[in-house]
């Protein structure tokens, strides 16, 4: 997959269904075995005819199920006797959307979307019933719906995203972007070599389905594997194996010997994530609303003005260089006069809008600094770790020196110790990097949601295939 591939939504086309009004059912039971078409709705819910196989399917006493559809011509006297509360579903759905097809002549015709990969192998699936699929222009204003992507990479991350909103289709994907940061930001505050190796087995564990209760967790393992490793990448440079068991070396700095280093380390690491947040918003607003949006918007040109003017700031200070920071202060002006330009726009102008935009400018001000000082915790969370394995180790040493007893009781500490510290910060940390996703990432990189794609799609009955029997 290319890299541009990998940060757009799945590429949708408006099309319109064509088939012979002799063979719309057909047309209709194929394109539903199909999955591949979100028909538009042209008729609100409370004004569609209920059709009889609605008012049969009413009736009937069966269990609800997974709607069918069979591929020969509805017996709905049969099936409601027969209890075939699925077929009886499948057809009430079908007749909605004949009901809403456009007729004329001897042709109907249905608007909807479709995933532009899937129209030509559609088109061939309906050729012999004579039905065809006619790609259309978008109408204008009218957002496509965004479809999941089939890779198997980003439908594992997806519900990082989608659990937040839907990426509206004109948006960067931020999918696989979310997803490397998310493991980054929990490796940071889970960094030990041996628990993020029981991380990697356990991804192993669900990639085979073994057990296989893990089965349902299959699309998942890849996401379980990477927070797995930079656990394991972040454990070498911290020096801990099980805590500081001196198993691995130290690369970069224990935990517990520098901890104002690790503070100042996580901003640092929170400041380039906060740039991809804001680099990510900017191209948003501008495929969302053109330069002049994206020009004034606090998650487009002028907060990344704002925060690049922040770290000019902060290096001009460390280097005590002048001249950067009379650059910093000019493009932090810069930032705030269009930042508050935007915003006096939003408010509609006079006193009161004025007075709102400059409340809200100060408020984006005061939050740019919460915000990133907000990512010290990916220190203060990886300390917390390193201390507690280092309590469980310190504990295990001293009885190990204390005979057999002690030798037993020390290895009854280390496993229970460790599997505490495993469980415990494992939900910590994953709770805090999906916080620090969401609240101080995404809120740049989103304004707005998009609408998920929705395919009508209802599986052919292979059993209820055969004509049903006369009653």
């Amino acid at each position: 997959m290319r890299w541009r591939d990998a940060l757009s939504p799945t590429p949708m086309t408006r099309v319109a269904l064509v088939a012979p009004q002799s063979r719309l059912r057909e047309v209709l039971v194929r394109v539903a075995d199909a999955g591949v078409i979100e028909f538009e709705r042209v008729l609100a819910p409370g004004d569609a005819p209920a059709g009889e196989a609605m008012r049969r399917l009413q009736r009937t006493a069966a269990p609800a199920g997974p709607a069918r559809l069979s591929q020969h011509g509805p017996d709905l006297e049969q099936w409601e006797r027969a209890g075939r509360s699925d077929l009886l579903a499948g057809e009430a759905q079908l007749a909605g959307h004949a009901a809403e097809a456009v007729r004329r002549d001897d042709v109907a015709a249905l608007l909807g979307w479709a995933p532009s990969d899937r129209i030509g192998a559609l088109a061939a699936r309906l050729a012999d019933l004579g039905g065809a699929v006619a790609s259309l222009p978008a109408p204008r204003g009218i957002q496509p719906p965004t479809a999941t992507s089939p890779d198997p990479l980003r439908a594992g991350l997806a519900p990082l995203v989608s659990t937040y909103t839907t990426v509206p289709y004109a948006d960067v994907d931020p999918t696989v972007l979310a997803g490397l940061a998310y493991v980054v930001m929990f490796g940071a505050m889970f960094g030990d070599v041996g628990h993020g190796a029981l991380l990697v087995l356990g991804a192993l564990a669900i990639r085979r389905a073994r057990p296989q209760r893990l089965a349902r967790l299959q699309p998942y393992w890849r996401f379980v594997a990477g927070a797995g490793l930079f656990s394991m990448l972040f454990g070498l440079l911290y020096g801990e194996c099980f805590g500081p068991t001196g198993l691995v070396p130290t690369l970069w700095l224990a935990p517990m010997d520098h901890p104002v280093p690790l503070l100042l380390a996580g901003v640092g690491l929170g400041a380039v994530l906060l740039a991809g947040a804001y680099a990510l918003g900017t191209v948003n607003r501008v495929r969302e609303s053109g330069w002049p949006v994206a020009l004034t918007a606090p998650s487009g040109l002028a907060g990344s003005a704002l925060f690049l003017a922040a770290g000019l700031g902060v290096a001009a200070w460390y280097l005590t260089l002048g001249w950067l920071a009379l650059i910093a202060v000019l493009l932090a002006l810069t930032g705030l006069v269009l930042a508050f330009a935007g915003l006096l726009a939003e408010a509609g102008g006079g006193v009161s809008g004025t007075f709102q935009a400059l409340m809200e400018t100060l408020d984006v001000v005061i939050r740019l600094g919460a915000n990133a000082v907000s990512f010290a915790r990916l220190a203060a969370f990886g300390l917390t770790h390193a201390v507690l394995s280092g309590i469980v180790w310190a504990a295990t040493a001293g009885l190990w020196q204390r005979g057999v007893a002690g030798a037993v009781a020390a290895v009854a500490v280390f496993a229970v110790g460790n599997a505490l510290a495993f469980s415990l910060e494992a939900l910590v940390a994953g709770v805090q990097a999906l916080r620090l996703e969401y609240y101080e990432l995404f809120s740049r990189v989103f304004q707005g949601a998009g609408r998920p794609f929705r395919p009508w799609h209802v599986p052919t009955d292979t059993i209820g295939d055969a004509p049903c029997p006369p009653g």
